[in-house]
Order: C-alpha cells, then structure tokens, then sequence
C-alpha cells in the first residue's frame, strides 16, 4: 500500500510551529549541517553575518522582533544558495542600560555605589542581571525561528573578549589617535556619566521643550567703553538672550558678532518707566522691542513725550560693529562667585564665529563650563571659567554631576537640581531652578523682557532625561582628524536604503567630532591606562600578558603585595583559563603599576564606552589578535558581507564599527547593511510602557505562531520603513496567504490520496495543456524575479511577488480552472501532469517562502518530500533555492492569461454591477480587441473565456459596428474655446463628423491630429465630450486595450441552469460543513412548501436535471418532496434564492440510509 499524504482539519500555525522546533532538535538540522558553518579550512564560498549584540538590559520588546527577521531571511536565502554561512550570537552585556536597570532593582542610585554597596557586589549584580536577560534572549531567538550559533557566542563581560578590545585601544594609542582632554562634553546627571557625541544624535534624543527665556541688562562699564559712547547720558546694558537661565551665575563674557551690525537704542525701562541705553544687533530691533509695544522715533524731544497708546518711543542713538567694543567689560550680573584664577580677564567682551542675528539679540551670553562654543571662544580670548575651589582645594564648576548647584549658593539656590527632571522626588507644580533666577532678576530689575520659547533640547538616549554640558577630563579618539578615511570608505558599502548611507551616515561623518571613550561608571570594560598622579607618565595595556609583565614589576617595586591573577597561565588560551580572571573595574582599580621614573601609576578609573565595546565585536568575537589571527588578517571572516539594526544605529553600531576599522585596518567592517525602521503602534504613535501600547513578543508568538508575525512585518512595509503594527493585519494575513496555501495543499492532498499519486510516474510532458505551460512559465518567471529580490535585499518585494503568484495565479486561476482534473474518476496522464505541476509549484513555493517563513514552509515540504521522496533532505532549508528555467518562460502565453484574467476581471465588474451571480449563465459576450495579434491569441483561448465568463457564446467583433451601442461625441466648448480661437467653430463642425472608429481613435490615444487649412491642430480628451448609448439590457465596459459588452438578458433556459448551478454549490457546501469524503455518495433531498406557487417549477427542473445533479455532486438520488406550511426537519438546510423563494435541502450519506 503506497503512503499518503498528511491532512490536516484545519490550519494552525502554533501547532506547526511546536512540531517543527521539535522536529528541528530531534534531527539537529542546525547542528549539524556544514553549510550553516564557515569552514576556513576549506575553499569555500562564504556569507558573513555580524551580529548586532543585543544589551542585555532587559527582556527582548516587539521591536527587537524586526532585525532579527531580517537577519536570518538572508542567512537563510544565502545557505539555500549554497554559501558556508557564518552567523555568531553575541550578546553586549555592559553599559549604561544594564546598570540603571540593576539601580532600579536595589533601589540605589549611582552615588550608593561604593557606599551603600560596594562596587564588586554592585558588579556581580550586573552580571547575574545580564545573565538572567540572556537566557529570556535565547528563548525569544528560538521561538522566532531565528537560526543562528548560540552555543559558541560571544559575551562582552568575558576576559577574552575584554582582551582583544584593551589590544584595539593600544594599538589607536601607538598609532596617536588616543589623547586625554579637558573640553565640554554632553553629561547625563541621571545616568551619572558623560555621553558621545553619537549617542547625543541618536533618534529621539532631541525633544522639544518650551521654557521661559529672559532678555538679560549686563550693565556696561563705561570708562572701558570706546570714545563716543562715554558721553552718552545714562546707564548702557548689553541686552543677551539665553535659554538656560541657570548657566548664568556661571557667565564670565558676551560674545558679539565681529563684523554684526549693533545699535545703540534710548527708551524706557518696562518695569520702572525711567530712561536707559540698550544695545544689540540692529536685524533684531523688530523681534527685541515688539510693535504691539514700542514705537520708533526720530528725535529726543519726540522721545520725551508720554506714552502713546500703551506703546513706548524708542530712539536709536549710535550704530557700530561688533568689533567696536572687544574688551569692553560690563559688571557681573549675579556677583555670587568669582574665577578662582585670571579673575581680571573675566567679564568683558569677545567676539565669536557662532554669533548670529536669527534670534535672541546677537549678543550671546558666554559660560565657558556649560557651553562648546562658550569653552572654546573663552579660550581664545583668555577668559577663565567659573571655576571655584572646593573644599579639597579642588576647582569645581557651580554645578556638580548630579546636576545640582554646589553648596554656599546664596538667596536658597544651594544644592538645588538645575533642572526638576533630574529631582525624583520632585513634585509637579515645584518652580524650576530658571523660573526662580528670572524672578530673582527681575526684582533686581536686570532683565528687559522675557518670553516663553519653543525648541528642541537634547536628552539622554537611556533615561530620557535632559543632559547638560560638563567640562570633562575624557579620553578622545581623534575621528575628527580621520574622518576623510572614514567618507572615503563608507563609499564602499552599500546601503538599503541607499539614501541612509550617502546621505544621512555620510552627512554624520562628515561633522563627526573626537569620540569620547570615557564613561564615570562601574560595569563595563576599563579603561586600560595607567597614570602617576601628575600625569606626566602613563602606559597602555593592550593584553593580559602586559599586564602581568607590569604586575611583577610592580611587585618589585613594592607598590603590589601579591599578582592578583597568579592562578593565570600564560599562552593558555582555554576558555577554563580565562575564566579564571575578572577584567572589571572592582579588580583592575586595586592593581597599582610602576612608571618608568619609579612612580606609582594608577588607573584611570572611567570605563570604555559601551559602544567601543560592540564596535569592537569583529575581532574581540574571535579573541584577535591572540587566536584565529587568520580570520582578520587574511580576510576570512573580515569583513561581513551583511549587517542590520535598526536606523537609529546609522550613529550608534554602524558608526562604531566603521570607525575602529577605518582607523585600525583601513577597511570597511561590512558590504551591505539594512537599516530598520521603527515598529509603532496602529495609531503610528512610538511604543512605550508610559503609553501602555507596548506588546510583549513572547504573547504574540504564542498566539499566532512565528511565521505569520514574520510575514506580515515583511510583506506589510520594506524593512527601512516605519511599520504601523496591528494585530487585525495578522488575523488578515493567516487567513489570506498562509489560508489560500494551506487550502491549495489540502485540495492536493485529497484528490492525491484518493488517487494514490505519490510522483513515481515519469513527467508527462507531452499532456500539458495551455494553463499548466502557463503557470510553469508564472513559476520560473517567479524564481527568477524572487531571487533577486533577495539577492538585493528587498524581501518585501520578493514576499508580495510570492504572495500575489499563490492568490491570484495558483489558487484562483490555475486550481480553479484544474479542479475537473482532479476530480476525474480515471487516473488519467493528463490528471497525472496536474499533480505533477501542482506538487512543484506547492515545493517551489514553499522553498521561496523558507527564508521568510521557515516553520510553515519546513512543515510542507516534509508533508509533501516525505511521501514522494523526490529530493534527499531532512529540511527544507538543507536544500537548494530554485532555479528558474529559462526555455519554459514564455512571456507571450503570459501576457495573454493576464489579458484573460483581466476581461473576466471586467465581466465579474459587470455582473455584480447588475446583480447577475457569477454561476448564472449569460447568453453572449463580446470583446473588442484594438490590437490584431492580442486578438488572435485571445481567440485560441476562447475556452477559457467561455468557462470563466459563463456565457454561451464569446464574439471578437472586428469594430464598433458589431457591438451593439453607439457613441456620440460634441464638442468641449469650455476647453476649445480658450484653446483655438477663433478656429473653435471649425474645429466644432469636424468634430460632430467623427465616424465610431474616429472616436474610439481619440478614446484610446488621448488626443486626434486634425488639419485645418494645412495647419496641425493637435486635439485632446478633454477638447470633447463623449456619450455612449446602449442597446437594452446590454452592459458595456472599456479598457485601454479591449472593450467588451454582456448581454444581460436571462432566458428561462438560463435561469434554469444557473438554479442548477447553485443547487450544486449548496449541496456541495453541506458535504463540506457534514465533513464528508469527497467520493462518499449520498442522498439529496429537496423539499418545498406544498402552497408554494413555485413548487411545480422546481420539481420539473429536479426531474429534467436529476442525472446531471447525480453526476455533479456523487448524488444517489435527489428526491423531491411537497411540505406542510409549517413542516420541515431540523436537520434540513434553509436556502435563500431570489423572489423570497425557500426552499429545504437535506443530504445523508448512503451507509446511513435505514434499509
């Protein structure tokens, strides 16, 4: 006995998904298959994927969901292509995001550390957390079908992986690119640490923000100002603008505009109405002194008249340039601290580049601790900081890094938060630290105005708290000084889309600065550098051996007791030796090395950032260059042929990692790179848990199975673009693609197993018909088009061609039109090549979908492979993609199915239009066919059309004349009339002579060349107007390339046979719903009402159609019976048909029926 095929009662997605992971781990179809690994000892071709580490700071959300798809779509693609694919899990498991979470957890901020817990307990926190994280990681990848080396994965907190990113940062060091400097960095108060300039530029750092912006009176020093403004009565005030009102006690210069044209203005006081001088940019008179409140005038004695409509005069007195009044000095407007140093240069005028006449005054007001262009002109010009000396002696900005004012702060202001976000315990309706300085000044009358502003304020990527600007003693790896490499480089990659890469990454390239290294925190990879106190010596340690080389010297010097790594052997490069290490800062802090001069050198106690430590991952992931130096050095495994992350990496990971291997190994770190976009909610709104819209991917795994989440986050948006997440979508898709495939293997495997077809009959070649050359041309032009869909990184398009070819090709054209095939008693050749075809379009299909939808696809090709065993593979992803066959694409059959597909189209247009049922029987249809070749090839496939269209007569009218309508046209007079003149009315009366076939002309070109006088006159559509009138009950409908018409006319034969018609699809309909088998025969029975005036007329139609009937449904009998008015059995099926007509039907199976 032959086997057969499995059915199924019903699609579920989650029961195949839990039989094929556990199919996949009983036959190890990941494990041990070569092609899923590189294998340098060989010569091989080979596909390499980085993999973007994940931060372990949490569980994985629904956005993680996306990139991991991405990734293993084309790892999948490339190992069907036969590639030695290289795919290495990784996981970052440092930084910023793990430590405010284990904060969270312990209930501790940033400064308990070291107080309230110590740091190595903080630490093995850290680690458990990222532990705990990872194995939720492990269990998100396995359950999204995401194939990739787990068990040989990478771990940022490992000693080997700490290794190799100590041996990058020596190696920028030798070569100069790593320097120690004390500039203004962006500084997160509520992350406790100093940021990058990337990480301040990724997406949705800056947020917009509307604050209170006063217009500050810096009063002028008159004996320090130029000549001719010494004799100017009055008090003068430099008028500057700032947003950020708590920088001000910490201003020590106002920056000018060299070459800014300024103003001196008289007017009065807003507040006490007395006279005063003011002065800024002149471009700026209409934003600073407003129309609704001041008015321009020409001399003092207009001045000196009293106020005007609530409106103050105001004169202009002097005009200068900025240049005028450098060095110019103006008293300190909150006199509550001094420079600790160079007191005497600070308070006077500079001028700056920066200096803009766009808004504020053009005066910009300068604190060099809190500012980069402050910090920078300051410099320049020799202006100390607001430096002050605490209580170590040390000098100290008036802020500290928990972004509160220092202590001895007068008027209340003492260790208040600069901004509330940074308070926790801050109450809603508290005044921030800005409202109160303005109100401060403004009883001190020291402000002109002020204004409510709108802006945007960068805030910290992790806490989404604002960040300030610290002067940072950091270490800086100089991109700036490389970024022309790095441009140069980046033209190597290609990018999808492409714009992210020439564009955006090539624009953040462009205007990098020196990337800070340095992060003020505990659980991360140290900083490898070693200083004496002074800092005048310091080492680099690029390895362990180094380190252990300096420990013993150390030792030797007496500044160590004891080698805290004496358990260590070197060159051991085994994991069990390295695990006998710790790198992390609570151990690297207590070793004390030796300088050259003898001098104690500790470590500099920041961390690296966490981004270096992922930029780092390919060669910190192979432990380079300690191990497998060949992987890098020989280009094995370096660089990859394809990353993706989510777009917001284009100044995160991407950045990282093309940066440390422009700069270190002159090379690109990849070849091709997807950037995602976001997933949003439906509403298209960010998913956050603050908005309760967040979904958890482990829910919606479990409820709809991997694939259909895969294949609708790729058919429903490219991968670059925002994807507005709706479950409904989901529910759509498993019903329409993943439905229509499973009910097209269904049908086969029905009539398959009825049959005993298991594909051991040769290929029957020779009794194909037009439709299966059709549909092989379909599927080969399909793998052609699908192949590179993927070649190039686009498995939208391939998933929507896929898609498109199983619902309208496939299903409902091919096994529609097929469908008498199978159901033929004889086990025919021709029926054979149907299973044939349709067994290779089921295979073909459910390879093209395996990269995308790997559990579905895997469960038919087994279903399918494993009872014709045409192909020796366990999986389906062990296989081979398809290749297409060029002599069987015919794209002359396939043009001709599409005209087909679209005129029945056309009809199905017509019928609903008129509310004809599409199994009602037509008498006759007409297709005009403009083009003779289309209508030649149409007429060969009359057969078709007389099936599909179900109409007893199809006609190719040569012209208009046979088409029973006719068309009038006039002419357009609103649109000739301005067109031609006074040529109107000739051109009217040639227009009312165009013949039918003159119309049709300028139907279908839109647009008539006419000749008036020899003159060419080009005529269009909308010069005319044209009506067409029809003959009763005909329906016409037109298109650029045929016209057809149906005669709607319903004969009582017709309607006879279309009643006929439904009485099959009903009886049909109830041999589903009572689950029988398909060649089981049964019983109908037909019953009417007895009073019914229809009841003669059915039971004749039953007695003339009964062997039809029988013939069409596997019927017995079809008996007939009368029924009392309220009589019928419970069992019996109601159907509706028009006229209100009721009529019964019950069916039983032949077994059933008591003898």
């Amino acid at each position: 006995m032959s086997k057969i095929f499995r059915e199924y009662k019903k699609l579920d997605l989650s029961q195949i998904t839990i039989e094929i992971s556990q199919y996949w781990k009983k036959h190890k179809i990941f494990q041990n298959n070569s092609n899923f690994f590189y294998d340098h000892k060989k010569n091989t071709i080979s596909y390499i994927l980085y993999e973007g580490p994940p931060s372990l700071n949490g569980n994985p959300g629904v956005h993680h969901i996306i990139t991991r798809i991405i990734k293993d779509i084309f790892c999948r693609y490339h190992t069907l292509k036969g590639k030695k694919v290289f795919r290495k899990a990784g996981w970052d498991t440092h930084g910023l995001p793990v430590e405010l979470n284990v904060e969270k957890y312990l209930g501790i901020t940033k400064n308990d550390i070291g107080k309230k817990i110590s740091i190595e307990k903080y630490n093995n926190f850290c680690k458990s957390f990222v532990n705990k994280s990872l194995k939720k990681w492990q269990l998100f990848t396995e359950k999204i079908g995401y194939f990739i080396d787990l068990d040989h994965s990478f771990i940022t907190y490992n000693a080997k992986y700490i290794e190799s990113v100590w041996w990058l940062i020596k190696k920028l060091y030798d070569q100069n690119l790593l320097y120690k400097g004390l500039t203004i960095q962006p500084y997160s108060p509520a992350a406790g640490t100093g940021l990058s300039y990337h990480e301040l530029n990724m997406t949705g750092t800056y947020k917009e923000v509307k604050q209170l912006s006063p217009f500050l009176k810096f009063k002028a020093i008159k004996n320090t100002l130029p000549k001719k403004f010494k004799n100017i009565l009055g008090d003068i005030y430099f008028i500057s603008w700032t947003t950020a009102p708590w920088t001000i006690p910490s201003n020590t210069a106002l920056a000018f505009g060299y070459e800014i044209d300024y103003v001196l203005i008289k007017t009065y006081n807003t507040y006490t109405f007395s006279k005063e001088n003011i002065v800024f940019s002149e471009k700026l008179i209409h934003k600073i002194l407003l129309s609704n409140q001041f008015y321009s005038v020409s001399n003092e004695t207009e001045l000196d008249i009293n106020i005007k409509n609530h409106k103050i005069p105001y004169l202009i007195v002097e005009k200068f340039k900025g240049k005028e009044l450098i060095y110019s000095k103006y008293e300190q407007l909150l006199p509550w601290f001094k420079p600790y140093y160079n007191e005497k240069n600070a308070f006077q005028i500079i001028t700056g580049d920066f200096v803009n006449v766009n808004e504020g005054t053009g005066i910009v007001h300068i604190s060099p601790t809190f500012g980069i262009d402050d910090f920078i002109v300051a410099k320049k010009y020799n202006i100390p900081p607001m430096l002050v000396l605490n209580e170590d002696n040390i000098p100290v900005s008036l802020v500290d890094f928990q972004g509160k004012f220092i202590k001895n702060f007068p008027h209340g202001f003492s260790k208040k938060y600069v901004k509330n976000e940074f308070n926790t315990n801050n109450k809603k309706n508290t005044l921030s630290v800005d409202q109160e300085i303005i109100f401060f000044l403004e009883k001190e009358q020291k402000i002109f105005r002020t204004e409510k502003h709108v802006h945007f304020y960068p805030h910290c990527w992790r806490t989404e708290k604002p960040i300030l600007y610290y002067l940072l003693n950091s270490w800086f790896i100089k991109t700036t000084e490389m970024k022309d490499k790095m441009i140069s480089l980046n033209q190597k990659i290609q990018w999808y889309p492409d714009f992210i890469g020439k564009k955006r990454f090539d624009s953040w390239l462009k205007n990098t600065k020196d990337w800070n290294l340095s992060r003020s925190r505990y659980w991360g990879t140290p900083l490898p550098i070693w200083r004496t106190e002074k800092g005048d010596e310091e080492i680099v340690i690029g390895s362990i051996k180094e380190l252990l080389f300096e420990i013993k010297k150390s030792i030797k010097y007496g500044f160590m007791s004891h080698n805290v790594f004496k358990d260590f052997i070197l060159d051991d490069m085994s994991d069990n030796n390295y695990d006998k290490i710790d790198l992390h800062k609570h151990i690297l802090d207590k070793i004390i090395l030796v300088s050259p001069k003898e001098k104690p050198m500790k470590r500099e106690s920041d961390l690296v950032d966490v981004w270096f430590d992922s930029g780092a991952m390919p060669y910190a992931q192979f432990h380079y260059p300690f191990e497998n130096k060949e992987y890098i050095d020989k280009n094995l495994l370096f660089p990859a042929d394809f990353i993706s992350e989510g777009i917001d990496q284009t100044r995160g990971w991407f950045f990282t990692l093309h940066t440390i291997s422009s700069l270190l190994f002159n090379s690109i770190a990849y070849k091709n790179v997807v950037s995602t976009g976001l997933i949003l909610d439906k509403n298209g709104r960010k998913m956050s848990k603050s908005k309760g819209n967040t979904i958890n991917p482990f829910d919606l795994i479990d409820s709809y199975g991997p694939d259909a989440i895969r294949w609708y986050i790729i058919f429903h948006s490219e991968p670059w673009d925002n994807l507005k997440f709706n479950i409904k979508d989901i529910h759509t898709i498993i019903n329409k693609f993943f439905g229509t495939l499973y009910n097209i293997y269904s049908f086969f495997v029905l009539y398959a197993n009825i049959d005993g077809f298991s594909y051991k009959e040769e290929e029957c070649f020779n009794n194909y018909t037009e439709l299966d050359f059709w549909i092989l041309s379909e599927l080969n032009t399909l793998i052609k088009k699908t192949d590179n869909y993927y070649t190039n990184y686009n498995p939208t398009k391939a998933s929507r061609l896929i898609s498109s070819f199983v619902l309208d090709k496939l299903s409902n054209w091919y096994v529609r039109l097929c469908r008498r095939r199978f159901w033929k008693e004889k086990y025919t050749k021709n029926k054979i090549s149907a299973y044939q075809i349709l067994y290779k379009c089921l295979i073909v299909v459910a390879k093209l979908i395996s990269p995308i939808v790997p559990f579905f696809s895997e469960k038919l090709y087994v279903d399918l492979n494993s009872i014709t065993e045409k192909e020796n593979f366990k999986s389906i992803h062990l296989t081979s993609f398809p290749s297409y066959n060029y002599n069987l694409i015919n794209k002359e059959l396939e043009n001709k199915m599409f005209w087909i597909q679209k005129i029945i189209s056309m009809v199905f247009s017509i019928r609903k239009k008129n509310k004809i049922k599409i199994r009602q029987p037509l008498q006759k249809l007409l297709i005009l066919v403009y083009d003779n070749k289309m209508r030649f090839q149409l007429k060969q496939s009359s057969e078709i059309l007389f099936q599909e269209a179900n109409v007893k007569k199809v006609e190719f009218p040569s012209s208009y004349k046979n088409l029973e309508f006719i068309k009038h046209i006039k002419p357009n007079y609103k649109s000739i009339g301005p067109k031609f003149g006074n040529k109107v009315q000739i051109i009217s009366e040639i227009i009312k002579k165009f013949n039918q076939e003159k119309i049709r002309e300028i139907e279908k070109n839109k647009k008539c060349i006419l000749f008036i006088k020899k003159e060419k006159v080009i005529l269009s559509l909308e010069d005319v107007k044209i009506t067409t009138e029809y003959i009763k009950n005909w329906s016409v409908l037109f298109d650029s390339e045929f016209t057809i018409a149906l005669d709607l006319r319903i004969t009582n034969s017709l309607w006879e046979e279309g009643f006929v018609r439904e009485l099959i699809r009903h009886i049909q309909k109830l041999r589903k719903n009572r689950e029988y088998n398909v060649i089981e025969k049964i019983f109908v029975y037909i019953s009417v009402k007895k009073n019914h005036y229809f009841k003669d007329k059915v039971k004749i139609i039953l007695q003339k159609n009964k062997d039809f009937l029988c013939k069409e449904t596997l019927a017995v009998d079809v008996s007939f019976q009368e029924l009392q008015e309220y009589e019928h059995e419970e069992k019996e099926e109601k159907i509706y048909f028009e006229e209100k007509f009721i009529l019964y039907m019950q069916i039983r199976k032949v077994e059933n029926i008591k003898k």
